[in-house]
């Protein structure tokens, strides 16, 4: 074995660099589920305060919500990896910089763009054939649903709500997993807007592109239905006609990561095929 390097164990035969992160501390999820199924949770020493994937991350200290974060907890995990995303996290990010901690900020929007970031970080940490594994398993997953949302018999269309006021359209991922799931999102055009602002919309817009099915998925908040279905103008909608209202939990579709490939497909395509027998 080389000098300085170490075994990374698995049955990749994988070899760790000395050099490579082992103190990673994790701001949003789905680097932290994507770490663990590397089979490297035991390098993750903190995670965010909305981390439910895997139970077993649960135990590791919380040190941040999505736009806030305790820098000094952080700090005396001594990391040598820190992982956050979006601009939103800008701000924590620059503090990091500040105090001398290595960061890396991930902004993937898209499935392309998750398996991009998995990719990365897998290599990032010395475990580039576990990530490629990972990727092709993620990969077969989506395509098997694709494959059962080509055959159903017609492709309803679908709002996904991420927010209720004001209302906004799902982010990009969620509007390529309907598409993937058999739907179709009532708003694709706005998908490559990455802020929340330009993806509002209109309650008299929505009642106007008459959703078959309403999706909610409010981060951190309970959908209520009676707050859909009692919105000027949308008892005329199809979607609440016929009571197709259902809540996908923000844990499972609004992480960019592998629930949403997984468990946040799964359910969206269940929800769909329902919607298109009638």
């Amino acid at each position: 074995m080389p000098p300085g390097v170490k075994p990374g164990g698995g049955p990749f035969g994988v070899f760790m660099p000395s050099g490579y992160p082992s103190r990673i501390v994790c701001l949003t999820e789905e680097t932290t589920e994507v770490l663990y199924r590397l089979g490297a949770g035991d390098r993750v020493v903190g995670v965010s305060g909305y981390t439910v994937r895997p139970p077993e991350a649960r135990l590791k200290p919380r040190v941040s919500a999505y736009i806030q974060a305790n820098i000094e907890k952080i700090l005396a995990l001594h990391p040598d990896l820190v992982l956050a995303f979006s601009d939103l996290q800008a701000e924590i990010v620059r503090d990091l910089i500040r105090r001398g901690v290595w960061v890396m900020t991930f902004n993937q929007r898209g499935i392309d763009e998750i398996y991009r970031m998995i990719l990365t970080l897998g290599g990032m940490i010395g475990l580039d054939a576990r990530a490629h594994a990972l990727i092709e398993e993620l990969e077969e997953g989506v395509e098997k649903v694709r494959d059962q949302g080509e055959s159903l018999l017609r492709r309803p269309r679908v709002f996904f709500e991420e927010w209720p006021d004001p209302l906004i359209s799902g982010i990009r991922w969620v509007s390529e997993l309907i598409e993937v799931a058999g739907g179709l999102d009532i708003f694709p055009e706005l998908r490559e807007r990455q802020d929340g602002p330009g993806r509002i919309v209109g309650l008299e817009e929505v009642a106007r592109r008459e959703p078959e099915v309403i999706i909610g998925s409010w981060c951190g908040k309970k959908v209520r239905f009676d707050t859909i279905r009692n919105r000027p103008g949308w008892e005329r909608i199809p979607a609440v006609r016929r009571g197709k209202l259902y809540e996908i939990k923000s844990a499972l579709i609004l992480q960019p990561g592998p629930a949403a490939l997984t468990d946040g497909l799964a359910r969206l395509h269940e929800i769909i095929a329902e919607a298109s027998l009638g």
